[in-house]
């Protein structure tokens, strides 16, 4: 009989390995941002505000067109390519912490691979609603494939979900870009080089979530084209 994530007629002792290692992943990611985001929360920067910093970096690099707004939450900065704006959380589009402006000048590199014409951006740009779209269906199809037994609604199943794994993997490259120029526009700001440092710090955490979110995507696929081929083989 098959199994699925674990659930049917009996329990995967794999699936459980898989549970595991990608919920340690999650979890020491998640701890360690927030870790190194509170430490650095509590020390000033040499400049404003993150939003002002922001600003100056958007308009250093041709964005002035850009927005900036606030959003609810810890951490829930993002920059929307749809409406051009950069969605700051109140702690760091009013904060004036390393941690703040390491942060709204992140989203703030994002705007800028958009003005810059960054390919990988653009790749990323055009996955998204293809991802929106098997995110949404793999779930489905592969249960209709395991439980009427069609070989080839498994397959599609496992196609649509290795598009997770794909966004996953472009995401990267996007992610540390956006922080590599945020590092150079606060380099050249004035900030001191504590300070500096301190804003790496903060970004290479951040990046660290990502590398664990596309390390667990690797992970469930293999664990999914392992159960498949296993049971193909029976």
């Amino acid at each position: 009989m098959p199994y699925y994530y674990g659930y049917g007629f009996g329990i995967d002792p794999l699936y459980l390995l898989v549970v595991l290692v990608c919920t340690v992943l999650g979890l020491a990611a998640q701890n360690y941002i927030n870790s190194t985001y509170k430490t650095w929360s509590k020390v000033r920067s040499d400049g404003d505000t993150g939003a002002t910093v922001a600003r100056r970096m958007l308009d250093a690099n041709g964005c002035s067109a850009v927005g900036i707004k606030g959003v609810a939450g810890e951490l829930t900065d993002h920059y929307n390519p749809q409406d051009n704006n950069l969605y700051l959380s109140d702690a760091n589009r009013s904060g004036g912490s390393v941690a703040s402006v390491a942060v709204a000048c992140h989203e703030a590199g994002h705007a800028a691979q958009r003005q810059s014409g960054y390919a990988m951006m653009k790749v990323r740009t055009a996955l998204v609603p293809v991802v929106n779209f098997t995110q949404n269906t793999w779930t489905i199809v592969l249960l209709l494939g395991l439980f009427m037994n069609i070989a080839g609604l498994t397959t599609l199943a496992l196609i649509f979900f290795s598009f997770s794994v794909l966004f996953q993997l472009v995401t990267l490259p996007v992610e540390i870009d956006a922080s590599r120029r945020a590092v150079a526009y606060i380099e050249q700001s004035g900030m001191s080089s504590k300070q500096v440092n301190g804003a790496k710090k903060v970004l290479t955490a951040a990046a660290l979530t990502y590398v664990a979110a596309a390390l667990t995507s690797i992970i469930q696929l293999l664990y999914l084209m392992a159960r498949y081929n296993r049971n193909s083989n029976r």
